[in-house]
């Protein structure tokens, strides 16, 4: 046994050689050992709602790439575009995401967001055809249903009302009503079940909280467990369940009387139901269950995220809100098309700079699966390449990357719309702005989630002269899957 870890270390250190490696010069960790010294502070901070903003702090103490030592795992944290692009990209098969496996497995099943390998290449192929361009365009129609729901909920006369939580429960609507074809409804619902079951959304809600524990707690997870989540993971799953049979039958039917199953021969931007479509791919119904879960997860969670966070900052610049007015004025009062929305350019400014002061997924890791190398990061200067060996994270903070002055001057950390306006700042960023990550896990549902994002944004601008912040405070972060605000959206529309 020591011979064998005597070997491998005279190997490891011979292929840092080759590359010329050199350590890595900062470390958050003082504890070589466990990383103890590291946990206080970060338990103080999460309770402060700081966790975000102490990486920022740290990224500024120490520089864009240094390592940090918790509970024997050791992790490479960075904001340094040439190493997340080497991670997602250029050695993109040398790093995996298992780790996420065992967390979102009890909701999720093995899908898209949580294999590697081939298991994942096949579920983007499965996924990504459903994502294209006509089927976009053919769901505004039912996205316009939707608004009218959320603007019934609306008081007319400014009275305060939390937004987040409203976009929330129309995210559910849109995201149900594009992947089984029925939507939930929870906007024409009340938010407590009279039955008193847990109802699917409010079950999907809690199962979600029950996977960032898991994920939390990791190896220690066998210590914990929730009934109250495996619950409501089979009350999620049996729910999902039912349209996944509904559309297995209706392949085997449309195969049966010859009638193609991805709906040719119809009107190219028919609507057509998510679920369906897998099943026009596979008649795997463990399969086709566990792609909704997943699909549904990003679709609802991310598109809601990005709508509260925007609504937040909209409500604290009511010159903003003013200078969208004046551009949806073009539309005349009518619903914009899907070819409309690029050409809204403030409109496309607002979104992307919310995207970036408050990247929805502000925190990301993999996991280097073989022994493997990132450009930059050591050595004093921070300059020469770093080994990492195989079973260390790289984590990177889109967070704190997003608000590097050096990429977006001395005001980054301030909500300007304007930085977007001349087209000049995105493409001089590459690998610095990443919102929907990128490489060949980039988010297949990112033009879904920006047109639905920037429609809801769009109706309500027409529909409302003015949005006024009803939160005294600055914006603080909510700790989930994704980034929320923590006091909602509070927030009062006057037509």
């Amino acid at each position: 046994m020591a011979r064998t870890s005597h070997r491998r270390t005279l190997r490891r250190r011979e292929f840092a050689r080759g590359y010329g490696c050199q350590p890595i010069a900062h470390s958050f960790s003082k504890d070589p050992f466990l990383g103890l010294d590291t946990i206080p502070s970060t338990l103080r901070a999460i309770r402060q709602h700081k966790i975000l903003e102490r990486g920022c702090a740290l990224f500024r103490r120490y520089g864009t790439t240094f390592t940090i030592r918790e509970l024997q795992q050791s992790s490479i944290l960075t904001i340094e575009p040439e190493n997340i692009k080497t991670v997602l990209f250029v050695n993109f098969k040398e790093y995996g995401l298992s780790h996420r496996l065992q967390p979102f497995k009890p909701l999720l099943g093995e899908g898209i967001f949580n294999t590697d390998g081939a298991h994942w290449a096949a579920s983007r192929a499965l996924i990504r055809p459903s994502f294209a361009r006509d089927q976009v365009i053919a769901d505004l129609e039912a996205l316009e249903a939707l608004i009218q729901d959320l603007l019934a909920l609306v008081p007319r006369d400014g009275a305060t009302i939390d937004l987040q939580e409203l976009f929330f429960r129309y995210t559910m609507d849109s995201a149900t009503g594009f992947l089984f074809g029925q939507s939930v409804h929870t906007l024409r619902q009340e938010q407590e079940s009279p039955s008193g079951r847990v109802g699917f959304a409010e079950a999907f809600q809690y199962a979600q909280r029950a996977v960032l524990v898991r994920a939390t707690l990791g190896s220690f997870n066998a210590l914990y467990r929730d009934r109250k989540a495996e619950e409501c993971n089979r009350v999620c799953r049996e729910f999902v369940q039912r349209f996944v049979d509904e559309a297995v039958h209706a392949a085997e039917s449309k195969q049966r009387d010859g009638v193609s199953a991805n709906g040719e021969g119809t009107q190219k931007e028919k609507r057509r139901v998510f679920s369906h479509e897998l099943a026009s791919r596979t008649s795997d119904k463990q399969r086709i269950l566990d792609e909704l879960m997943n699909v549904l997860l990003a679709g609802r969670d991310t598109t809601a995220s990005l709508l509260g966070n925007l609504f937040f900052m909209l409500a604290k610049n009511p010159a903003i809100w003013a200078k969208l007015r004046r551009e949806v004025e073009v539309l005349q009062g009518r619903p914009p098309t899907y070819d409309e929305l690029p050409g809204l350019r403030y409109v496309q400014c607002c979104v992307k700079e919310s995207l970036r002061l408050h990247p929805v997924v502000p925190r990301n890791q993999r996991q280097a699966v073989c022994d493997t190398v990132l450009p930059l990061g050591g050595g004093p200067d921070g300059l020469a390449p770093v080994f990492v060996p195989k079973g260390t994270f790289v984590a990177y903070s889109l967070f704190a990357l997003h608000r590097r002055r050096d990429l977006y001057g001395p005001d980054a950390e301030e909500f300007r719309p304007e930085r977007w306006e001349d087209g000049s700042l995105q493409p001089q960023l590459r690998w610095g702005y990443l919102p929907f990550n990128g490489g060949p896990r980039i988010c297949i549902g990112q033009r879904y989630a920006v047109t639905e994002a920037s429609y809801v944004l769009v109706r309500l601008v027409q529909e409302f002269r003015r949005l006024e912040s009803r939160d005294p405070g600055p914006w603080e972060e909510s700790r989930g899957l994704t980034l929320c605000s923590r006091n909602g959206t509070r927030a009062g529309l006057v037509r």
